[in-house]
């Protein structure tokens, strides 16, 4: 086993990086946490934790922490344009969007910070910009002109990681899926309520908003995009882009219309996932988002970020050597990783018709799953009442002794 003396540098303060820094820390490791933000990333729209996730927060102490910060979300519904419900999904339901621990990407970040920031040093407003391993160690450079020896450092900045480059190269692939995403949170309106509501425009168009705890509205418009065009794309071209793609979508879109023009916190990305051969290189390792983010559409992506930090601290806590630590973390995580990553056949394109009979036929899809008869059907193969079942079933979380 590493010494206690072991000096770990982590990049990022979002999810996977906290969530690292708790365990290494409760391992015995000497843990520094480097953020490029000035402050914690409070923003973001719902997510939640589920499968194996909910175990490790339970592990933590965390659970009941986490679902007091409910979003007060109490299901999702599929309107039309005149905002009547097609279909209706509560919080129990196995097909719908909302999950039992729904809570906001900041309120986790926070949640784990806390959990964290007493045992690990946190450094914000600074970035690695250069590394230099050897056998005995990693020289590490930042942005504001301190150097600094730690014997690993691991990335944990998101799907954009410039640290990943430094780390690996350009081995890793994001793979785009052909849709764009924007994200901002609104004022609440007189039409919002505790349900989510997702709306289905033609033209490949899909608006999603979604109650808060914070008194506003966490909107999300998203569209298909070929690949051509999003290869072309300049932050320039974000806010003209959606403008134009919002534009005759009905229900909600002149509302968005309008904060796209006033709004300065809009998210807008491309939606892929990580492909990377190694996650690892030397001292240097790979973990969540920047090592193989699954892409919203699996739902996955906050469970994956746990999970891999968790799992990446364990072993590094029970092997003696870095490299048995990081090859074991690699074989015992990249089989799930693969299983989340692997989209059903016409994802994400089925729920984008070009169409307005594509819409209508896709609704009353929406319409037939939300039915008495088929929620009984699907009621009788689901676990979703079975916590336990559900955390096993998806992947066997080890339980590392220290």
């Amino acid at each position: 086993m590493p010494t206690a003396a072991t000096k770990i540098l982590i990049s990022g303060a979002s999810i996977a990086g906290p969530m690292l820094a708790f365990w290494l820390s409760k391992y015995g490791f000497d843990v520094t946490v480097v953020e490029r933000a000035a402050s914690l990333r409070l923003g973001g729209q719902n997510i939640d934790v589920n499968g194996p996730a909910r175990k490790i927060i339970r592990m933590m102490g965390l659970e009941e922490t986490v679902r007091a910060a409910n979003t007060t979300e109490i299901g999702t519904q599929f309107v039309n344009a005149d905002n009547e419900a097609e279909a209706t999904f509560s919080k129990d339901d196995p097909n719908g969007l909302t999950q039992e621990l729904e809570i906001l990407r900041g309120d986790l970040v926070s949640i784990l910070y806390e959990a964290s920031r007493d045992k690990a040093d946190y450094r914000f407003d600074d970035y690695i910009t250069g590394l230099t391993q050897d056998t005995n160690g990693v020289d590490v450079t930042f942005n504001s002109g301190k150097t600094e020896r730690f014997e690993l450092v691991i990335a944990a900045d998101g799907i954009r990681s410039r640290t990943r480059k430094l780390m690996v190269g350009d081995e890793p692939m994001f793979n785009y899926l052909g849709l764009c995403t924007a994200y901002l949170t609104i004022p609440k309106g007189p039409t919002d309520t505790n349900w989510a509501r997702w709306y289905t425009a033609d033209d490949r168009r899909v608006i999603l908003l979604r109650p808060d705890n914070k008194g506003t509205t966490r909107a999300s418009f998203n569209f298909l995009l070929p690949q051509d065009e999003y290869d072309k794309l300049t932050p320039a071209d974000y806010k003209p882009l959606l403008k134009e793609k919002i534009q005759n979508a009905g229900w909600e879109a002149p509302r968005l219309a309008r904060e796209f023009d006033t709004n300065d916190d809009i998210y807008f990305d491309g939606v892929g996932q990580i492909k990377a051969p190694n996650w690892s290189n030397g001292r240097l390792a790979l973990t969540g988002d920047a090592a193989y983010c699954p892409a919203p559409v699996t739902g996955k992506g906050t469970t994956l970020a746990m999970v891999g930090a968790y799992v990446l601290a364990g072993e590094l806590a029970t092997h003696a050597h870095y490299q048995d630590a990081f090859a074991s973390y690699e074989k015992r995580l990249r089989p799930y990783v693969e299983s989340v990553q692997k989209l059903p056949p016409g994802v994400p394109w089925i729920v984008y018709p070009k169409s307005k009979l594509g819409v209508f036929v896709l609704n009353k899809a929406f319409a037939v799953a939300a039915s008495d008869a088929v929620k009984k059907l699907i009621g009788l193969f689901s676990k979703k009442d079975d916590k336990h079942a559900e955390e096993e079933a998806e992947f066997d979380l080890p339980e590392y002794t220290v």
